[in-house]
């Protein structure tokens, strides 16, 4: 597969966001939504902040207060034997079944604009900032669908009971309308088709149980954007290839003349993670035609490979222009970068599913 990776890559990094709160650290600023509006390109990007403590052996863990819509700043001693510090993203409860406790940052989202797709400048101001009571540490992973002129941002919402997928939407990228859940925890990884098929709305979604099965993608279709049903399960992991561990939505799917074209992201069991391609059925988006053996594009770049969580190419949004595909994708969970593909040579690489 021929990838062609921006020169100026990574596009934006932690340093070029400037952080929205006294004290803190930007750590992130990733996986963004992407769009195009007026004669721009729009960058939803995930803005990972961070707490500077004064002391070196206390955490600070950001929660968002809905009583006084202001964020709480929870002290916790590196020495306290309940807690386990290993991981730097999180707090693990060690008496508790729970998968976290606390997050050592929180995510809301902030735009970046560019003219040419290569040079973006960030507005100074978040764009949707936690504000409800599902999403008290944070808001993640936005993915952006246009239907007529209006577009809809959907995105993780984290709180104590689990990560499900809000929705908001706007026409200016500036006043937004709130829609709530439309799919409760535990689920992520949410693609919106940018059209109707057969009279309904599809949306791929990717959730997690703990008590049988994995993290795999499936499909369900909706009247009207808000409510969702008809759940499919649509394609499962692959042992011992680049997909094996997990897998989940990247860009809003396109048509093609041989059918949807989903581009998502896998991950091996040591976290791996690598993007590949799945094509669907034209007239039902629920058939599976053709799946990639390899990937389109694997962690070889240095800025790919080494972050605060390296190993990671994680598109999140994707720009097709006649038979040029620019994916935009986040590296590392730590910066965005951007590369062009053949969108035949994608089509062609794809092996049928009997």
């Amino acid at each position: 597969m021929n990838v062609y990776r921006y020169e100026e890559n990574p596009l934006l990094t932690p340093l070029d966001v400037k952080p929205h709160r006294d004290n803190f650290e930007v750590i992130g600023a990733f996986n963004a939504g992407i769009a195009s509006y007026n004669n721009e390109i729009i960058m939803l990007l995930r803005v990972a902040e961070r707490p500077i403590s004064p002391d070196p052996d206390i955490v600070l863990a950001p929660v968002y207060n809905t009583a006084t819509q202001d964020l709480d700043l929870i002290e916790l001693r590196l020495d306290d034997e309940r807690y386990d510090f290993s991981d730097p993203r999180v707090i693990r409860n060690k008496s508790k079944s729970a998968t976290f406790e606390y997050l050592t940052s929180i995510s809301y989202l902030r735009i970046a604009r560019s003219k040419d797709g290569h040079r973006f400048t960030v507005d100074e101001k978040p764009f949707v900032y936690p504000s409800h009571s599902l999403e008290t540490f944070g808001v993640e992973d936005p993915r952006i669908t246009q239907i007529g002129d209006t577009y809809y941002i959907y995105y993780s919402a984290v709180s104590p009971v689990g990560v499900g997928e809000s929705m908001v939407s706007t026409t200016d990228f500036v006043n937004t309308t709130y829609h709530g859940m439309i799919f409760g925890p535990d689920n992520k990884d949410v693609l919106i088709f940018p059209e109707k098929v057969n009279g309904k709305y599809y949306a791929l979604h990717r959730p997690t149980t703990k008590s049988t099965g994995n993290p795999e993608m499936w499909i369900a279709e909706s009247d009207n954007l808000l409510y969702w049903g008809n759940h499919k399960h649509l394609i499962g992991l692959r042992e011992g290839m680049w997909d094996s561990g997990r897998i989940g939505g990247g860009c809003v799917p396109f048509k093609t003349e041989r059918g949807w074209l989903e581009l998502y992201h896998g991950a091996t069991l040591e976290h791996r993670y690598c993007m590949g391609a799945v094509l669907l059925d034209l007239n039902d988006p629920s058939k599976v035609i053709a799946r990639s053996g390899k990937p389109i594009l694997e962690p070889e770049a240095d800025y790919e490979k080494k972050g605060f969580f390296g190993d990671v190419v994680f598109a999140c949004g994707a720009l097709v222009e006649g038979d040029v595909v620019k994916m935009y994708y986040g590296v590392a969970d730590t910066s965005m970068a951007a590369c062009e593909l053949s969108l035949q040579e994608i089509l062609d690489s794809l092996e049928p599913v009997v």
